[in-house]
C-alpha cells in the first residue's frame, strides 16, 4: 500500500508544480509570455500529463506484482507469476527472471530448472538472458559439475554481452573450484584477475587464487597474479567502505547475493593492511 500512495502523491505533486510553473507567471508577465505559453509551455504540459497517465495505467496493470515485491511475499509472487507464465504463456524476460529469483529465495531449485526447461521450448532467448540465475540454481543445489557444463555451454554460444561474459566466466571457474578441479578454475581466475574491468570480479578472482588455488596449483604464478589483481582493485577502490558500497550496488542481483560471503571475505583480504 505504501507504494501505491507514494506514486499517487508523486503524480499529484508533479501536476501541481507544473500548474504553478505555467500559470503563476501568466499573472505577472506581459502578453508576449502568454503567447509563448500556447506554443511552448502548453505542449510540454500536455506531454507530461500524458506521461503521467501512461505511468498510472502501467502501475494499475502491474499493481499486484509491485505490491507482492514490496511485501517480499515470495510464495504469493511465485504463484502469481506461474499463472502469467504457464497458463497465459507470458514468457517475458522480466517474468521469467522474477519467477526464477523467487524460487531461488525459497530454495526451490527444482522449480527453477523446470522453468528453464519450459522456457527453452517456448522462448530460448529468455534463458540466454538469465544464464546467471539458472546457473546459480545448479550451484546452490550442489550440482557443480552440471553448473560448469551449463556456464561453458553458454560461453561457447557467444551470445552474452561483455559484463555477462565476465560473470559467467567467473561462475564457470567457481563451479570448477567447487568440484575440486582447481586446474580448470585457475586459468579463468588468472585471466579475470589480470584483465577484468569489474572490480568485484577482479578481487574475487585474486582472492581465490591466493587463498585456495595456490595451495595446490602453480603457487608462484597464482600468488603473483593474486597480488597484481589486488593492486588493480586498490587502484580504483581505496578502502573497505568503498568496496562494500560497490558490492551494495549489486545487492539486488541474485548471483551476487549468493556469494556475498565471499565478496565480504575478499574485501577483508584486499584491504587487510589498509
Amino acid at each position: 500500500m505504501k507504494l501505491k500512495y507514494l506514486i499517487i502523491a508523486f503524480s499529484i505533486i508533479i501536476v501541481i508544480v507544473i500548474l504553478v510553473s505555467v500559470l503563476f507567471p501568466v499573472f505577472l508577465a506581459e502578453s508576449g509570455y502568454i503567447e509563448n505559453v500556447q506554443y511552448i509551455v502548453l505542449p510540454l504540459f500536455i506531454f507530461i500529463v500524458l506521461l503521467l497517465i501512461f505511468l498510472g495505467i502501467f502501475f494499475y496493470f502491474n499493481y499486484r506484482l509491485f505490491s507482492l515485491l514490496e511485501r517480499e511475499d515470495w510464495p504469493a509472487l511465485a504463484y502469481y507469476l506461474e499463472q502469467k507464465i504457464y497458463q497465459k504463456g507470458s514468457y517475458s524476460e522480466r517474468n521469467v527472471k522474477l519467477l526464477a529469483s523467487s524460487y531461488l529465495v525459497m530454495t526451490d531449485y527444482l522449480s527453477v530448472l523446470k522453468l528453464e526447461n519450459k522456457a527453452m521450448l517456448v522462448k530460448p532467448s529468455v534463458v540466454a538472458k538469465n544464464v546467471l540465475i539458472f546457473g546459480s540454481a545448479r550451484v546452490l543445489s550442489g550440482n557443480n559439475k552440471e553448473a560448469a557444463v551449463f556456464f561453458k555451454t553458454h560461453l561457447d554460444k557467444g551470445k552474452l554481452n561483455e559484463k555477462e561474459v565476465q560473470w559467467v566466466r567467473w561462475y564457470y571457474g567457481f563451479s570448477q573450484l567447487l568440484t575440486g578441479d582447481f586446474k580448470l578454475a585457475m586459468p579463468e581466475f588468472i585471466s579475470l584477475a589480470m584483465s577484468s574491468r569489474d572490480s568485484l570480479i577482479t578481487g574475487l578472482s585474486a582472492y581465490f587464487l591466493q587463498n585456495t588455488i595456490a595451495k595446490t596449483c602453480e603457487k608462484e604464478e597464482c600468488l603473483k597474479t593474486a597480488e597484481n589483481g589486488k593492486n588493480r582493485v586498490k587502484a580504483i577502490i581505496r578502502n573497505p567502505a568503498e568496496w562494500a558500497k560497490e558490492a551494495g550496488k549489486m545487492n539486488t542481483d541474485i548471483h551476487i547475493a549468493i556469494i556475498r560471503k565471499y565478496v565480504d571475505e575478499a574485501g577483508k583480504w584486499i584491504f587487510a593492511a589498509v
